[in-house]
């Protein structure tokens, strides 16, 4: 098998699709908003759960730090697996609602095991078949909003536009989860084990009931404007051969890993500040927090951009103000530089956040948005867990962070070359002009795997 990556003289934008009102497009944003937030709230691997169940299985269980690893590498299973859940979104209707009856049906479902979880006396066996029925479950409603959210920005035109709203909205109880998780863990600390989980449960069986009567709404401005794209009598195997075939998405995806590879970021990171800078643990949130929230403001200058300039620009400007990201921490001396210094950190890597989620949406094929967005789900979390072992092999081996930022550094400067692999008609509009392919016709041929 061989792949053509040759370009061809056919016009890179059709006919721009119908504008939508700003009144359209902020209950859009409102909903899909919205619904980002409660999810991110809910998930079993999300912050505010998982922090708790992380300090449950240390304090509680009293599980060493590399088993509470081996737990996490585990119970993370379903994560490495969300490209499947997606698959099934695309070919998929339950209930003959699309995505909403995703929503309804396996909210309710997520919510009933979450209840169903906070009445069984937990051990270590129980707890990690919990968590691995919860993340499985709660990703088929994950997958229906990856879905919906890459399709609309497909059709609309407003991949740049969908995908700051995403970035923003994800950022804020990302924010949240690392502030009020912590807090959350130290209130069930005063209970016995049983009943703190209990509690924990509970919680995440309301934010999933919730997300369930959710799905029940379905604003006109959203719904409406979004075009059936799974024709009848589609078969599984011909279309897994099309997203084989489409080479748009293999760039995007090769820039995705190098952007969460990111070895050291995490554990390193965490040793460094709080061993050598002495850093507490409410010190080793409260950075996270200030890097999550930091990188916000550019995701909405992205938002902004992204009408404006095309998206070959802001890629590479992203790029460029990416790779030197981490650079500022070779001059930290204390927790107090480290933490002022999580907001430059922050601001330097919301651009090519923004970007890169936009060339994902981009780069999905018709019909498979949902398997497209779950698949760089499941790019995620296998890259994050193994950059992470290898910051962790470095640091240890070296004795120290320097290692680490050079490292990371050099990773993200691979993605440099890695932006010319992109398709030049996929990242030559800015949002308002839509790439052939996306809006319906055929895909060039070029493009594809052979």
């Amino acid at each position: 098998m061989t792949i053509d990556r040759s370009t061809t003289s056919a016009p890179a934008v059709a006919a721009a699709p119908a504008d939508l009102s700003p009144s359209e497009r902020h209950v859009i944003f409102l909903y899909l908003g919205t619904l980002i937030i409660l999810l991110a709230f809910g998930s079993p691997s999300g912050g505010l759960i998982d922090i708790p169940i992380s300090f449950f299985l240390k304090n509680r269980l009293h599980l060493t730090a590399h088993e509470v690893a081996t737990f996490r590498l585990a119970a993370s299973i379903p994560l490495y697996l969300s490209f499947a859940f997606g698959f099934i979104r695309d070919m998929w209707s339950p209930l003959r609602m699309r995505d909403r009856g995703f929503m309804l049906l396996f909210g309710g479902v997520t919510a009933s095991l979450y209840v169903l979880c906070a009445f069984t006396a937990m051990t270590y066996a129980m707890l990690l078949v919990a968590v691995v029925t919860l993340t499985a479950s709660f990703l088929f409603v994950s997958s229906a909003q990856n879905g919906l959210t890459s399709v609309i920005g497909q059709q609309h035109a407003m991949t740049g536009q969908v995908s700051a709203v995403w970035n923003v909205f994800l950022s804020i109880p990302t924010v949240g989860a690392l502030l009020i998780g912590g807090k959350l863990s130290g209130l069930l600390e005063e209970k016995d084990p049983d009943q703190a989980l209990r509690i924990l449960f509970l919680v995440g069986a309301a934010i999933m009931a919730v997300i369930a009567l959710y799905s029940l709404w379905k604003p006109a401005e959203v719904f409406d404007n979004v075009r059936v794209e799974n024709a009848a009598g589609r078969h599984p195997i011909a279309d897994m051969k099309r997203l084989v075939r489409h080479w748009p998405i293999y760039p995007a995806m090769l820039i995705w890993l190098l952007w969460n590879f990111a070895p050291g970021s995490n554990t390193p990171l965490q040793y460094h500040l709080q061993n050598t800078l002495h850093a507490t643990d409410a010190q080793w949130g409260e950075w996270n927090a200030i890097f999550a929230a930091s990188f916000i403001p550019t995701y909405i200058v992205y938002g902004l951009l992204c009408r404006r300039f095309a998206l070959k620009k802001l890629l590479w400007w992203g790029t460029v103000f990416a790779v030197p990201q981490m650079v500022p921490l070779l001059f930290i001396e204390t927790t107090t530089q480290a933490l002022v210094a999580a907001v430059p950190i922050g601001l330097m890597g919301g651009l090519a956040t923004g970007a890169y989620l936009d060339l994902i949406i981009r780069s999905c094929p018709r019909g498979l948005q949902g398997t497209t967005l779950m698949m760089s789900w499941s790019l995620y979390y296998v890259v994050s867990r193994f950059g992470d072992v290898l910051g962790t092999h470095l640091f240890d081996r070296y004795g120290g962070f320097t290692v680490c930022v050079i490292a990371i550094t050099i990773v993200y400067a691979l993605i440099l070359p890695a932006l010319l692999l992109v398709p030049k008609h996929l990242i030559a509009t800015a949002d308002g002009q839509t790439p052939d392919f996306t809006l319906g016709a055929p895909e060039p041929e070029s493009d594809a795997v052979k």
